[in-house]
């Protein structure tokens, strides 16, 4: 069917000119309704829910008139739309659904008193990267004796102690934006006045968002220790692939 239809219409113009527009057919009529779709992606490489649902809100900007679900549990997109729709769709997640690069980030710690810590991990654009380091340290969280016995029965509950890092990192104009979170935490030498054996925990947390776009060491701060010791923190960022 031809998607135009001639029509004739007085609007005031003259005679000869609504002759013209209906002999020329140029009056058109709306283009007929396209055949809906529906199609189910897969994500192959964006495996973190952040990225996915960056992909998403992507999707769902650059064809509006598409419904785009996510589902987590499958790590899928699905989209129903007009053909050319879900096929632009099918474009748009091969450009975005990409190989995530992968960064060697190193901290190197340094506090005055024995010889530089280095703590290395791997991290992607999306996914958080952890490291602990120290012991865990027991703490009386309650007692009771049962009826009749000769002994109480003590609960404890374990804190951890020693240095916890935090790293996440995205992509920032030609380079990468790195967050970290560095806590450094240790027993006192002081006690509680709660109960003798309860611990105190000195604790010092440094959070600081950094721009990197080379492989050198980045200072990011300072951290206050106990007894008016302090610790310095670098940070290095290495593309692996």
């Amino acid at each position: 069917m031809s998607a135009y239809k001639q029509k004739c219409v007085w609007l005031g113009a003259s005679a000869a000119a609504v002759f013209t527009m209906c002999a020329a057919g140029a009056i058109a009529q709306g283009p007929e309704k396209s055949e809906q779709r529906y199609e189910t992606f897969t994500l192959k490489n964006a495996t973190n829910q952040r990225t996915a649902n960056d992909i998403q809100t992507a999707l769902r900007n650059m064809i509006p008139a598409a419904k785009v679900y996510y589902a987590a549990t499958e790590n899928t997109l699905s989209v129903s739309g007009r053909a050319e729709d879900v096929a632009l769709a099918q474009r748009i997640l091969a450009d975005l659904d990409k190989p995530q690069k992968l960064y060697r980030v190193t901290y190197t710690i340094n506090d005055g008193h024995a010889a530089p810590r280095r703590l290395t991990m791997l991290v992607s654009p999306g996914r958080r990267g952890i490291t602990k380091q120290g012991t865990r340290v027991p703490i009386m969280t309650g007692s009771y004796k049962e009826s009749g016995a000769h002994d109480a029965n003590t609960q404890f509950q374990y804190q951890d102690i020693g240095l916890n890092v935090d790293a996440d990192i995205e992509g920032y104009g030609d380079g990468q934006r790195l967050t970290s979170k560095i806590e450094a935490t240790s027993v006192s030498d002081q006690k509680s006045n709660v109960g003798i054996q309860d611990p105190l925990v000195d604790q010092s947390v440094l959070e600081a968002q950094s721009f990197v776009n080379s492989s050198k060491p980045v200072m990011l701060g300072s951290i206050d220790l106990a007894e008016g010791k302090h610790m310095d923190v670098q940070v290095a960022i290495e593309a692996v692939q």
